[in-house]
């Protein structure tokens, strides 16, 4: 398993971290999300060889949020 983090911009809400853990929870490989709307990151525990940053990148984009960096 690996871990890798995120800043993300956008994130005001309880529910915006659900969303965002969502989206990533729906990837292959992502075994656990953790969401911080005060801190402004994501924590994800995942797969190396079923899912990648890029992916996880896209998918918080898709829910409406900015990856910032």
């Amino acid at each position: 398993m690996e871990q890798l983090s995120f800043d993300v911009e956008g994130m005001s809400c309880a529910g915006c971290e659900g969303n965002v853990s969502e989206a990533l929870d729906d990837l292959q490989g992502v075994k656990s999300v953790n969401a911080d709307h005060e801190g402004g990151s994501v924590s994800v525990t995942y797969e190396e060889k079923k899912t990648d940053a890029a992916e996880m990148s896209d998918a918080i984009e898709a829910a409406g949020y900015e990856v910032a960096g």
